[in-house]
């Protein structure tokens, strides 16, 4: 039975996240992902040209923003630390760019456009455009470096905490860059 070629994308597609999710970035090979969608390795190199192209494109996150107009100004903070660690425990995709952002720079490049097309016009919706890279990029450094802390490295008090806490303790900061 012949697939498709969205088909056969989709396929490659769900077996590269799941080899970069288990072995990371550098440990995933063409050859792998292949022989977990089942089909050639010149199959993969087809529809995505490389390893850091196939990457891109099974690292496509939409960070599914919700609509901050209705929220009032000073919980918008907590709204978004909220939203992004609901991010962070459901979407394996997010722990694996942020796992090989730091080593590598296909992922790292995945990274900063998550920023530039995401999460910066959000903010520019709440700070105007002029202040938004600033204030995005210092939002942005606050909610990495928790992922990294309690997704990635696993420190044990930060693991430990309640969601509600993590919320406590990061919000008023979030809140500081984006609304002060």
């Amino acid at each position: 039975m012949r697939r498709s070629s969205a088909d056969t994308k989709a396929v490659i597609l769900a077996a590269a996240r799941e080899r970069f999710a288990a072995d990371g970035y550098e440990k995933a090979t063409i050859r792998s992902i292949a022989g977990d969608a089942g089909i050639d390795p010149a199959m993969v190199m087809r529809y995505f040209g490389n390893k850091e192209k196939l990457f891109a494109a099974a690292a496509h996150i939409d960070l599914k923003f919700p609509d901050f107009s209705a929220v009032p100004r000073d919980q918008i903070g907590a709204r978004l630390v909220g939203h992004f660690l609901g991010l962070w425990e459901h979407n394996e995709a997010l722990q694996v760019l942020l796992r090989t952002g730091v080593t590598n720079e296909a992922a790292a490049e995945r990274m900063r456009d998550i920023f530039a097309t995401q999460l910066a016009p959000v903010i520019a919706t709440l700070t105007g455009p002029d202040q938004a890279p600033i204030r995005a990029g210092l939002a942005a450094s606050q909610i990495l470096g928790l992922a990294l802390a309690r997704y990635i490295l696993k420190f044990p008090p930060i693991v430990a905490m309640s969601r509600d806490d993590l919320i406590h303790w990061t919000a008023p900061t979030i809140q500081h860059y984006l609304c002060d």
